[in-house]
């Protein structure tokens, strides 16, 4: 019979059953196709409708169209992790026909699948992860769910074999990623941090990117700033009492007035940067280490660094006029034309250090170079 082919697949059901006197419910197409969408139909198709029964080819010996040509349409159920899923044979087949679902339904029984009380097949994985994986099986499409965690569909794809799955995933997973955020930290976000954190707590800021921002007068104390950028910062009358600024940039920041007790500036740089009165002196004993610091161009004018380790640091052309240096580490420090005026060096070793071009007038007490300075 010619039928005329619109509307929905319910439709052209409704006209098969009328024109051939049954009560159609399949439509398979001339290979044994399974038609679940009429879009699916092209002119010219020629298709077979019946009443329930397993499709067979009228030219054939009235054997199965699957047992012929190896196609797998026939409809089977899914248990996995409890939830059920009907679908066909051929879409666990013929998608990834390589895959871990493909062989354990290419041929029947052959993996000796295990069947629940309502036949349904047993497969102990997460439903919720399967249900995409199954509906690309069926368009080749990628479709997840709101809440679905990709991560979790890509664990499946790769426990079931489904390679060309894999890709879409890992680029549909590196895309919803957020862009790394390298926007300075504002005063008011680190505050923020700062009070919801407890006292006792070790605050660790490694790496974190101060540049440019309002720090000053703020309690600092302890606080694990090890290659931060805080270039350009203002830490004026802050509190960095045995902070860790090990390898940090502060390079043209300001610290005028600030407590550095105790505070660790290993390989720092503050080339350029303010510290004019500092207090690194720490009554404990707890010596200030700027061991092998990049200080150049600095002002320290009026700092208090009794005891301060600044071995090896580079000093060339820093303000260090009226400092108290008394029994300071400054063995093989460059402290070429440096302003040293009116400093207390007494005790201090200068050992091997730089000092070029470097101003010594009107010091608090005798200095005695050794041979090794240079």
């Amino acid at each position: 019979q010619v039928v005329a082919v619109y509307g929905t697949l319910s439709d052209l059901l409704s006209v098969a059953s009328s024109k051939l006197g049954i009560k159609a419910t399949s439509v398979y197409n001339g290979k044994g196709g399974l038609i679940d969408d009429i879009t699916l139909i092209r002119d010219d198709d020629v298709l077979f409708v019946c009443e329930g029964e397993p499709f067979i080819d009228p030219q054939t010996d009235g054997r199965p169209h699957e047992e012929l040509t190896g196609s797998h349409t026939d409809w089977l159920t899914l248990n996995v992790g409890g939830r059920y899923f009907t679908t066909t044979r051929s879409t666990l087949v013929n998608k990834e026909p390589d895959s871990m679902l493909a062989h354990m339904f290419k041929d029947k029984d052959a993996w000796g699948n295990k069947q629940d009380h309502r036949g349904a097949f047993l497969i102990d994985r997460s439903p919720e992860y399967f249900e995409p994986i199954l509906n690309y099986l069926r368009h080749g499409q990628l479709i997840v769910n709101d809440g679905i965690n990709l991560l979790g569909v890509l664990e499946e794809a790769r426990f079931f074999g489904i390679d060309s799955l894999i890709e879409h995933l890992e680029i549909a997973i590196k895309n919803s990623q957020p862009a790394e955020d390298h926007s300075p930290i504002s005063r008011k976000e680190f505050v923020r941090f700062l009070l919801a954190t407890p006292t006792k707590s070790e605050l660790r800021c490694q790496g974190l990117n101060f540049s440019g921002a309002d720090l000053s007068r703020l309690d600092l104390r302890y606080i694990n700033f090890k290659m931060a950028n805080l270039s350009r910062c203002n830490l004026a009358h802050a509190n960095l009492c045995c902070a860790n600024l090990e390898r940090a940039d502060l390079s043209g920041s300001v610290l005028d007035c600030a407590n550095l007790q105790g505070v660790k500036m290993l390989c720092s740089n503050a080339e350029g940067a303010s510290l004019k009165g500092c207090n690194f002196e720490d009554p404990s004993g707890l010596k200030a280490n700027l061991e092998g610091a990049n200080l150049k161009g600095v002002d320290m004018e009026g700092s208090q660094m009794t005891g301060i380790n600044l071995r090896v640091a580079t000093l060339k052309n820093a303000k260090l006029k009226n400092c108290n240096l008394r029994g300071a580490t400054l063995a093989g420090t460059d402290l070429e034309n440096c302003d040293l005026s009116g400093c207390d060096l007494q005790e201090a070793n200068l050992r091997g250090s730089n000092v070029k071009g470097a101003i010594f007038e009107e010091m608090l007490t005798p200095l005695h170079m050794s041979q090794s300075v240079r």
